[in-house]
């Protein structure tokens, strides 16, 4: 056999092998991710729904409050879940990371179904609500870094936006899948909701997790991470030397999130409660518009994924942040209409824009640190953000609103944060090119 026979073989199997390996990297990064936001978002639609009746001050407003307030514990944890996993990511690796953070997610909402309320437990049960949304906070914190680094480091071409991209997807898919139980259990259960009912979509994650769990064990480690442990010497501590190195890059990573994240998360509590019980749409029919959406999320992340990779992240994403500046006051006008098409137009337009954002922003974060601590500082900056950003959000919205008693006081809220957002975004772009210049003269 001629020699260049078989040397074309071998890259031909090479390439397959490549091939394959993305593709089975990917898939066990958007399941898992659907997994972790399906538990994580029951527990939003439950605490604007069900959980200030059956564990906080019977549902009064004093309730509402403290059942928002439940939701915020879990965006404290994250920074401290994205500490904890990023530590190990780097150091152990990205597949037996994510293992674990998938398992204490779906422990911790499996815990959730099967507890007492406070007719049997009084003050307690409460408390030991805080403490599992505070485990499903730590499991998810973890969750994002290892996930877009499985899927971007497996891939060597240069598609790294659109693969980064792909994990992001099982966000409004966890979405999707989570309005849909909560929408069957609440027609299927009617005014029964509020007794066992409700435990239906926590206990169903009991499922999702076991196939979650199979599928990433089957994936191998990332390339990039086997290659940096072959260049560069281990460091014992990613965590500290991310903070001492890239301490900026990881502020700037926080400060551009505030835009999709404060959207986000007002659309998925605070709309689904203001449309439900202050317009009197219906929890169902607003549950169906954030369906409409999130299923055309699903489409639009790596549609702009794919345009990142082609026009740049910071261009994609500052453009992203200024349209949700200039839409949140509309948007809320919609709902105010209270037509069905208007509402679900609104809710589906400011979806897509929140998309165009969080689709190109995997890369945007992950490429602005090198590989030995990128779980680590992409991480911190990735999590650091639902502090000051996705946890406060509905809690905020809802007290501008009780305040103010208008929306718009909301509208004004999102728009202030997505002007931050729109200017650390393009600090993040500078810094970011700075990062790769330096890397190339040094080379």
């Amino acid at each position: 056999m001629h020699p260049s026979y078989s040397s074309n073989s071998v890259t031909a199997h090479h390439a397959a092998d490549a091939r394959r390996i993305e593709r089975r990297a990917a898939v066990a990064s958007i399941i898992g991710t659907t997994i972790e936001w399906y538990d994580f978002f029951i527990y939003g639609t439950a605490a604007a729904l069900v959980f200030p009746k059956l564990f906080f001050a019977h549902g009064n407003a004093e309730g509402l409050m403290a059942s928002f307030a439940t939701v915020f514990v879990g965006f404290v944890s994250r920074p401290l879940g994205g500490a904890l996993f990023a530590h190990m990511g780097d150091r152990v690796g990205r597949k037996s990371t994510l293992v674990a953070t998938l398992t204490l997610m779906g422990v911790a909402t499996l815990c959730v179904g099967l507890l007492p309320t406070a007719e049997t437990l009084g003050p307690l049960a409460g408390w030991l609500l805080v403490g599992l949304r505070f485990l499903q906070g730590i499991g998810v914190g973890g969750e994002w870094g290892g996930a877009v680094l499985l899927s971007m480091e497996s891939h060597t071409g240069n598609r790294r936006g659109l693969m980064a991209s792909l994990p992001n997807v099982g966000v409004p898919l966890g979405l999707v899948i989570s309005v849909i139980v909560w929408s069957a259990c609440s027609h299927w259960a009617g005014d029964a909701l509020l007794n066992d009912a409700w435990r239906i979509p926590f206990l169903a994650s009991g499922v999702m997790l076991a196939v979650g769990l199979l599928i990433r064990f089957g994936v191998p480690e990332t390339r990039d991470f086997i290659e940096a442990n072959k260049v560069a010497k281990r460091t014992k501590g990613p965590i500290a030397e991310a903070i001492r190195t890239e301490w900026r890059a990881i502020l700037l990573c926080a400060l551009i999130r505030p835009s999709e994240q404060t959207a986000f998360y007002t659309l998925t509590t605070f709309a689904v409660l203001y449309g439900a019980k202050y317009l009197g749409l219906g929890k169902e029919f607003i549950l169906n518009a954030v369906l409409i959406a999130a299923i055309v999320a699903c489409f639009a992340l790596p549609c702009f994924g794919y345009i990142a990779d082609r026009i740049g992240r910071c261009k994609t994403y500052s453009t992203g942040a200024v349209c949700m500046m200039l839409f949140a006051f509309p948007y809320f006008a919609l709902l105010n209409t209270r037509l069905p098409a208007a509402v679900i137009v609104g809710t589906v337009v400011i979806m897509v824009i929140h998309a165009s954002m969080y689709g190109s922003q995997a890369s945007f974060i992950a490429e602005s640190f090198p590989a030995h601590i990128r779980y680590s500082g992409a991480s911190l900056g990735y999590q650091g953000a639902s502090i000051i950003a996705g946890g406060p959000a509905p809690m905020i919205s809802l007290w501008l609103f009780e305040t103010f008693h208008t929306v718009y006081a909301v509208a004004a809220y999102l728009s202030f944060v997505s002007f931050v957002s729109a200017v650390a975004s393009l600090y993040l772009g500078r810094s970011k090119s700075a990062m790769q210049a330096r890397d190339l003269s040094a080379r």
